[in-house]
C-alpha cells in the first residue's frame, strides 16, 4: 500500500475554507495566485471549488485562467459524462449548469492565449499544469512572477522529491528553470487535503476494514520517513508483519 502521507493528518479545516483563507490574504497582497495543477482530476476540483465559492460570495470574481490544453479537453469530458458525477454535482447539471465550464473561467487553448497572461497585472488566478512544476506551460509563469513578492503559489498537490515543487514547498530561495535561475520572492502556500491521497489516520482506517491479516504488508510510494512511520504504527497498533522494501530488493509471493 502506499505512505504518501504517512506520517501527517491533513488539515481538518475544510478544503473551501482553506482556499478562502489563501485567496483572500492573496488578493490583499495584490499579485497573481500560481496553481500547478494536474491537468486531470486536481484541475477540475479546483474549478469546481472556485465556482461555489465565487457564487457563494465568499471571494471576490477575479480573472481565472485555465492553462493547460489538457486539462481543458479533460474538462470538456467531465462535463459530458454527469452520469459519473456524485449527487451534488448531478444537481448543478441537472440546472443546466456545469460548473467546470462556468463563464467565469477564461480558457487558455494556444500558446498565444497563455502568452497573453503575462501582460496581465494585478490579482489573476492562473491553473497551469504540470502540479509539480516538472514541465509545462505552470513554468514561464512561475518564471515571469516569482521575483515578485506579491505572488502566491498554490501548491495542491503532493510534491514529490527533488522537484521544483518540492523545493517551493521547502522555501527555495532560487529555482533553476528553463535555462535560468529565477529568485523565488513570493509566497508559497500549500492545502494538502486537496491532494488524492490520504493522510496517516485515512490509510488505517482503510487497513481496518480488511476481513483478516495479510501474510506480509509492503508499504510503497512514500519518501523513506513517511513510510517507516506508517509501517511502524500498522505494526503498533495492527499487529501485522510490514516490510518496506528498498530498490532491488526482492521477495517471493509463493
Amino acid at each position: 500500500m502506499e505512505s504518501t502521507y504517512g506520517d501527517r493528518r491533513h488539515d481538518p479545516e475544510p478544503i473551501p475554507a482553506q482556499l478562502e483563507r489563501v485567496i483572500g490574504a492573496a488578493l490583499g497582497r495584490g499579485g497573481a495566485i500560481i496553481v500547478p495543477a494536474f491537468a486531470v482530476g486536481r484541475t477540475q476540483e479546483m474549478m469546481f471549488h472556485l465556482d461555489a465559492l465565487e457564487k457563494a460570495g465568499r471571494i471576490p470574481r477575479l480573472p481565472t485562467y485555465v492553462d493547460s490544453p489538457m486539462a481543458i479537453e479533460a474538462t470538456e469530458i467531465y462535463c459530458a459524462h454527469p452520469e459519473e458525477f456524485d449527487g451534488e454535482m448531478q444537481r448543478l447539471v441537472t440546472a443546466r449548469r456545469c460548473p467546470l465550464t462556468s463563464g467565469e473561467f477564461r480558457l487558455a487553448r494556444t500558446t498565444e492565449e497563455s502568452k497573453a497572461i503575462n501582460a496581465i497585472r494585478g490579482p489573476v488566478l492562473i491553473i497551469s499544469a504540470s502540479g509539480m512544476a516538472t514541465g509545462g506551460r505552470v513554468l514561464h509563469h512561475l518564471k515571469l512572477r516569482l521575483p515578485d513578492p506579491n505572488t502566491t503559489v498554490l501548491l495542491v498537490g503532493y510534491q514529490a522529491e527533488g522537484t521544483r515543487g518540492r523545493l517551493l514547498q521547502e522555501g527555495a530561495t532560487s529555482l533553476k528553470m528553463l535555462g535560468e535561475v529565477v529568485p523565488v520572492r513570493a509566497r508559497v502556500e500549500t492545502i494538502h487535503g486537496l491532494s488524492a491521497h490520504a493522510d496517516a489516520d485515512g490509510l488505517m482506517r482503510w487497513l481496518k476494514t480488511a476481513a483478516r491479516p495479510p501474510r506480509e504488508l509492503f508499504v510503497v510510494h512514500g519518501d523513506p520517513d513517511p513510510a517507516a512511520t506508517l509501517a511502524s504504527r500498522v505494526r503498533r497498533e495492527l499487529g501485522w508483519s510490514v516490510t518496506v522494501p528498498v530498490y532491488r530488493d526482492r521477495f517471493s509471493l509463493a
